[in-house]
């Protein structure tokens, strides 16, 4: 091997992401070309988006059911109740198959991919007469929605709560995935990625409850969720953009079957004193830690009892 390429190769190995991060191929990647403040720039942008589309429907909804639906005050409350508790409910499903099965970056593009094919089939059901019922300035003598308007309406709200149930679990972790712990200078950037993400999911859902709810009020419902839509679409885009940037995690598991694992093994160890020493309970060589790219955590006085399972 010539020595410039000898150089060329040593130079790689010290720039190489330390926390096992690899590309889409497995392959494991380089700092200065991957992850950091880059690759995250192509991800903020859609959790604005999706902040943005939970507030502009939430928080109108109970309105849309009454006023366009001609749904009661009672039923609205009450299906509006029922979806928010299984929107915020699907994030475990999520979580399970992006740390178990697909990982975080397809978990996400295919859930995202139901979000936007939800609010694409919702801005239909709210902006075409055959779907929604003829409006009543009145309110009396009103047609309720057909069985046909309902199921579109509500089915399209529930395709969201599933799009958001790969997305909401995924998407900020993937986030902080681009940042190296073992590096200082990444190690304080995820720092500042995490305040500029609530910033961004904040800011998100201040404009759909405001720019959004006004469009809602005095121009329509349609014209808010196709905006929605596009945003949507557009983020989704960027996010794909920004692909040769991502670092990824290989998939280990779920770490609630392996939370699981040691309950287990603290039940059948429950009447087994506990060293006083921790350095008495079993612990991997250090060899394997460095091996899989991970590093051990410290032992501590709390929770003494699970220390049951190192035997």
């Amino acid at each position: 091997m010539a020595n410039s390429d000898r150089i060329k190769l040593e130079t790689e190995r010290e720039s190489i992401a330390l926390d096992g991060s690899v590309d889409l191929q497995g392959r494991p990647v380089l700092r200065s070309k991957t992850g950091g403040v880059k690759a995250c720039s192509f991800i903020v942008g859609y959790e604005f988006c999706e902040r943005l589309a939970f507030g502009g429907i939430w928080a109108n909804l109970v309105v849309y059911l009454t006023n366009s639906l001609h749904e009661g005050t009672v039923s609205a409350s009450r299906n509006v109740t029922i979806w928010t508790g299984t929107m915020w409910s699907m994030p475990i499903l999520g979580a399970y198959i992006a740390d178990t099965h697909w990982g975080r970056y397809w978990t996400f593009l295919v859930f995202s991919s139901i979000y936007i094919l939800a609010m694409g089939l919702l801005t239909l059901s709210v902006s075409l007469t055959s779907l929604r019922p003829p409006a009543c300035p009145s309110g009396e003598g009103c047609h309720k929605a057909s069985t046909l308007q309902i199921a579109v309406f509500y089915l399209a709200l529930y395709l969201l709560a599933v799009g958001s149930g790969g997305i909401k679990p995924t998407i900020s972790t993937f986030g902080a995935d681009q940042f190296d712990e073992f590096d200082p200078k990444e190690k304080s950037q995820k720092n500042h990625f995490f305040n500029w993400w609530l910033f961004t999911i904040f800011l998100g859902a201040l404009f759909g409850k405001t720019f959004l709810i006004y469009i809602e009020d005095n121009v329509s419902f349609g014209v808010s969720y196709a905006i929605i839509t596009a945003a949507l679409i557009l983020s989704g885009i960027v996010f794909l953009i920004g692909t040769p940037f991502y670092r990824h995690k290989i998939v280990t598991g779920s770490p609630l079957k392996r939370m699981a694992k040691v309950f287990m093994r603290v039940g059948k160890n429950w009447k087994v004193k506990t060293p006083s020493d921790p350095s008495n309970l079993y612990e991997v060589d250090s060899a394997e830690y460095v091996a899989k790219r991970r590093y051990p955590i410290a032992h501590t006085s709390a929770l003494r009892f699970l220390d049951r399972a190192a035997f």
